[in-house]
């Protein structure tokens, strides 16, 4: 899987758990909680959401890794590929 790939999955999974939010010009180096009205219980749904629609596991511990969605692209590229997706 590609990075990019990576960005669009993160983005499906806000779009679900955000529809009101306009995603068309999110910047993938910034926070994303810097540019879109999500909370903790939202970003909460984005970690739940990436488990139950493809099997990824993101320890607490591990949560800033997810913050913007190049961060998120690095952490999660390397987790895809483990699974063969």
């Amino acid at each position: 899987m590609t990075k990019d790939a990576c960005k669009q999955i993160v983005l499906d999974i806000i779009a679900d758990i955000a529809p009101d939010e306009d995603l068309s010009s999110v910047k993938p180096d910034v926070r994303l909680r810097d540019q879109l009205q999500l909370d903790s219980m939202d970003f909460l749904d984005i970690v739940m959401e990436l488990r139950k629609r493809h099997g990824i596991e993101v320890p607490e511990a591990d949560y800033q890794q997810l913050a913007s969605l190049d961060s998120s692209a690095e952490y999660l590229t390397p987790k895809f590929n483990a699974l063969g997706k």
